[in-house]
C-alpha cells in the first residue's frame, strides 16, 4: 500500500502511536497540505528525518499546522522512504538471483560436456596436472589484478568500470571456469590505465607504474581539494601581512607522510591565494592541460615545458579524468636564482557542474636517474580549484606547496623565496589574471578609437606587433634566467661580482643578427617601491636619464597597444628625438611593459624603421632581428628583506633599517662580432659590464638612492 505523506490522517492512528485493537474503526478525516507546506516539510526531512517534540512544535508554528499533523507527516514520509528502499533492494536481489541462475546453468552445461583444449574432443576426467594447477593460480591472480584496476579506474573516471563484459562470455575450457571466465580484452577504463592512448609521447611506462600514478593522482587531488577549502585549523592567518601560513603539524596529521614524505635538508614553502579571473572554467582547464598554451600563459615563470606521456586524455571528449606526465623548468628572472626542474604528474577532474580542479605532484621517485638526494625541487600536491562565476569570470583558488634546495640561491633572493613570493600561489594567480585580462582587452575592438593618434587601427598590424613583442619578451627571459639550457659564466678580471655573462652563436635564426651574441645580467636591491621603479623605467619622457640609446633627449611614443586596464600593461613603439637638426635616426625602439601584484617587466629592443613598417602593415614578424634588453622588478618588503651589502662588503643582518624596496634585474644583449666563428674577447665583456654598471648607477642617481 502506497503512503502519501502529503495527506495527513487526522483521526486515524499510526503504528508508532496506537494499537488498532484499542480504537474501533471510525470514519477518517483527511487534510491535504499546500504545495508550499509540502516543499518546506521535504526540505526539513532531508536535514532531520526524526524531529523531536521541540522541533515539531517549531515546524508547526512556521507552517501553521498542528503538532500532530507534523508528527503524522513525518511518520508517513519515513514509511514511504522505507517502502522505496525495500523495493529497490528487492530489485537488486532479483537481478543477482538471475545472474547466479545463469552462471549455474553455464557451469552445469560445461560439466556435462567437458572439451579437451589440446585435441578438441571430449575431455577425460582425472587428476589435475601440475601445469594446469599453476595456470589456474596465475589466472586467478590476473583476475584479482583486473578487479583492482577496474575499481581504481572507477574512482579515476568517476563512473563504474565493469571488470567483465556486459554480455557473459561462454567459457572455452574448464580452466576458464575455474576463475569465472576471463574476458578476451580489458575494459576501456582499465586499458587506458594499463597501456595509455595511442597518442602517448613515450609509451615507456608499464602497467604497474600506471596504476601507481593513478593512485597518486587520486590522493593528490583529494589533498588539493581539502587544502583549497580548509579553514584556520590548516591555514593560520597572518594579520600583519594579510597572508596565510600553513600549519605543518595539522598538515602532517591530515595528510600522512606515506603519500609525500618530507625530504631532509630541503626548504619548504606553502602558499594559497584566491581571486577572480576573466575566463571560464573550460577555457582555463584546456589551457592548463595543453603544455604549449600553459607555457604561453606564464612566459615569465616557465622557461621550458614538455609533455612526457599522456596516460589518459579524459572521458567523453572532455578533460575530466585527463592524466599526463610533464616536465618543466620554473624560473625567476634573475641569473642569481637557479631554475627549478620538476618532473610531475598533472591530473584534471570535474567535481561538479562548473567546478574543476587541476593538481600537480612530482613523481621523480619513479625515475632511476633522479635519486631523491639530488632533486633540486619537488612539488607536493599543488594546483588550482576553478569555479564558474557570472559574466564569464571564474573564481580560482591556487595552492602551491614545494620542497626545494636553496643552497644555490643568492643571498639577495633567499628571503623572497622563503616568503613564497617567487614561486608561490600569489605569483601564479597574479600572472594568470594579467594574461587573461590582456586577452580580453585585445579581443575588444572598442579600444581602438580614431581619437588615439598612437593607435594601430588594422587588426593584422596589431597582431603582428604583439607577436613581435611576445618573441622579444621570450628572448629576454631566456637571456636572464639561470635555465639549464644556458650556462652562465662568472668571469674573472675587471668584472663586478654579481654580473653573469654568457654567449651564444646565431647562425640560421632569422630573428637574430648573425654572429656572436653576448648576454649579461645582474640583480641589485634598491630602497624604492616596485611601483615607483616601474613607473620611472617605462616613462619615455625620463628615458634619457638612464638609456644611452635615447641620444640624451626624451623619446616620443609613435604607436601604442594597451594590454590591460593598468596603463603599465602595453606595447609601445618609441622614437628617439634628435638633439639638433643635423642628427637623424633610422632606429625605433619596441617596448613591452607589464605589471601585476607579483612583479613588473620592462623589455625593449632597437628595430629599424623599414622592418617596423612591414610589421605594422601586418607582415611576418619572425624575420625582424631582435636583441632585447630590459628590467625585471620583484617586490622586496619588510616581510621579504634581503641581506644587503655595506661598503665594506659584509652582509647587513635582518635588523637593517632598510625595510622595503625592490629587487631589480638588469640585462643587456649585444652583438659583439658579426662572424659566427669569432671568439669572445675581454674587451667585449668589460664593455657590457661597464654598460650594466653605468645603467645601474644612473638609475640610482635619478631615484636618489646612490648609497644603496
Amino acid at each position: 500500500m502506497r503512503v502519501d505523506p502529503a495527506v495527513t490522517h487526522m483521526d486515524g492512528g499510526s503504528g508508532d502511536d496506537q494499537d488498532a485493537a484499542d480504537n474501533p474503526p471510525r470514519k477518517k478525516r483527511y487534510h491535504r497540505h499546500t504545495p508550499q507546506q509540502i516543499q518546506e516539510l521535504e526540505a526539513l526531512f532531508k536535514e532531520c528525518p526524526h524531529p523531536d517534540e521541540k522541533q515539531r512544535l517549531d515546524i508547526s508554528k512556521r507552517l501553521n499546522l498542528e503538532t500532530r499533523q507534523v508528527k503524522l507527516w513525518f511518520q508517513n514520509r519515513r514509511t514511504q522512504m522505507k517502502t522505496q528502499l525495500e523495493r529497490h533492494e528487492n530489485s537488486i536481489l532479483r537481478q543477482e538471483n538471475e545472474k547466479l541462475r545463469s552462471e549455474n546453468l553455464s557451469i552445469r552445461d560445461a560439466m556435462r560436456n567437458p572439451i579437451c583444449t589440446n585435441c578438441g574432443g571430449p575431455a577425460v576426467l582425472g587428476e589435475m596436472s601440475f601445469e594446469e594447477q599453476q595456470l589456474r593460480i596465475e589466472n586467478a591472480r590476473l583476475k584479482k589484478e583486473l578487479d583492482r584496476l577496474c575499481a581504481l579506474a572507477g574512482k579515476f573516471f568517476g563512473r563504474p568500470v565493469p571488470s567483465m563484459p556486459s554480455v557473459p562470455l561462454m567459457p572455452k575450457s574448464s580452466l576458464d571456469l575455474g576463475v569465472g571466465g576471463m574476458p578476451t580484452s580489458l575494459p576501456s577504463g582499465c586499458a587506458d590505465l594499463m597501456h595509455g592512448p595511442a597518442g602517448g609521447r613515450t609509451g615507456n611506462i608499464i602497467g604497474i607504474e600506471r596504476s601507481m600514478l593513478a593512485e597518486l593522482a587520486l590522493a593528490s587531488m583529494d589533498e588539493l581539494f581539502k587544502m583549497a577549502q580548509a579553514d584556520e585549523t590548516l591555514w593560520i592567518p597572518n594579520l600583519d601581512a594579510g597572508k596565510e601560513t600553513l600549519n605543518y603539524e595539522e598538515y602532517m596529521r591530515q595528510f600522512p607522510s606515506t603519500i609525500t614524505p618530507k625530504l631532509i635538508g630541503l626548504a619548504t614553502e606553502a602558499t594559497r591565494e584566491t581571486g577572480m579571473v576573466i575566463t571560464n572554467s573550460l577555457n582555463l582547464v584546456e589551457t592548463l592541460m595543453d603544455v604549449d598554451r600553459w607555457k604561453e600563459m606564464f612566459p615569465c615563470m616557465i622557461s621550458r615545458a614538455a609533455m612526457v606521456d599522456v596516460i589518459s586524455s579524459g572521458m567523453s571528449g572532455t578533460r575530466n579524468g585527463a592524466l599526463q606526465l610533464m616536465y618543466a623548468e620554473l624560473q625567476v628572472l634573475s641569473p642569481l636564482v637557479p631554475a627549478r626542474e620538476v618532473y610531475f604528474l598533472r591530473f584534471c577532474k570535474q567535481h561538479a557542474e562548473g567546478v574543476w580542479a587541476v593538481v600537480d605532484v612530482s613523481v621523480d621517485s619513479l625515475r632511476d636517474n633522479s635519486p631523491a638526494g639530488f632533486m633540486k625541487c619537488r612539488r607536493l600536491p599543488s594546483g588550482c580549484l576553478i569555479q564558474d562565476m557570472p559574466n564569464g569570470y571564474s573564481k580560482v583558488t591556487w595552492v602551491e606547496h614545494a620542497e626545494y634546495d636553496d643552497r644555490g640561491v643568492h643571498r639577495l633572493y633567499r628571503s623572497l623565496l622563503n616568503s613564497g613570493m617567487a614561486f608561490g600561489a600569489q605569483r601564479w594567480l597574479a600572472t594568470l589574471q594579467r594574461q587573461c585580462e590582456c586577452l580580453a582587452i585585445l579581443m575588444a575592438t572598442a579600444n581602438v578609437t580614431a581619437r588615439d593618434p598612437t593607435a594601430i587601427r588594422t587588426p593584422n598590424g596589431r597582431r603582428s606587433m604583439l607577436r613581435l613583442a611576445q618573441r622579444m619578451t621570450d628572448n629576454f627571459c631566456a637571456g636572464v634566467s639561470a635555465s639549464t639550457v644556458h650556462t652562465w659564466n662568472k668571469l674573472s678580471g675587471n668584472i663586478d661580482d654579481d654580473v653573469r655573462v654568457m654567449t651564444r652563436k646565431s647562425v640560421d635564426d632569422p630573428g637574430e643578427p648573425p654572429g656572436v651574441v653576448l648576454s649579461a645580467a645582474t640583480s641589485v636591491w634598491l630602497p624604492v617601491s616596485p611601483q615607483r621603479l616601474f613607473d620611472f623605467l617605462r616613462d619615455e619622457r625620463l628615458r634619457s636619464e638612464w638609456d644611452i640609446l635615447s641620444n640624451g633627449g626624451p623619446m616620443q611614443e609613435m604607436a601604442h597597444i594597451p594590454k590591460g586596464q593598468d596603463p603599465g600593461n602595453c606595447v609601445s613603439l618609441l622614437k628617439a628625438s634628435a638633439m639638433n637638426s643635423n642628427q637623424s635616426s633610422s632606429m625605433l625602439i619596441l617596448q613591452k611593459t607589464c605589471t601585476n601584484a607579483s612583479g613588473s617587466l620592462v623589455v625593449y629592443a632597437p628595430v629599424d624603421i623599414p622592418a617596423m613598417h612591414v610589421v605594422m602593415s601586418g607582415g611576418d614578424p619572425p624575420y625582424v632581428a631582435l636583441l632585447p634588453s630590459g628590467f625585471a622588478i620583484l617586490p622586496n618588503g619588510p616581510k621579504c628583506r634581503p641581506l644587503a651589502l655595506n661598503p665594506s662588503g659584509n652582509g647587513v643582518g635582518v635588523n637593517s633599517p632598510r625595510v622595503g624596496g625592490s629587487l631589480l634585474t638588469v640585462a643587456f644583449q649585444i652583438l659583439v662580432n658579426s662572424l659566427p666563428t669569432a671568439k669572445l674577447t675581454v674587451e667585449s665583456v668589460e664593455t657590457v659590464n661597464n654598460l650594466i654598471s653605468c645603467t645601474v648607477q644612473k638609475i640610482k642617481a635619478a631615484l636618489h638612492c646612490e648609497d644603496a
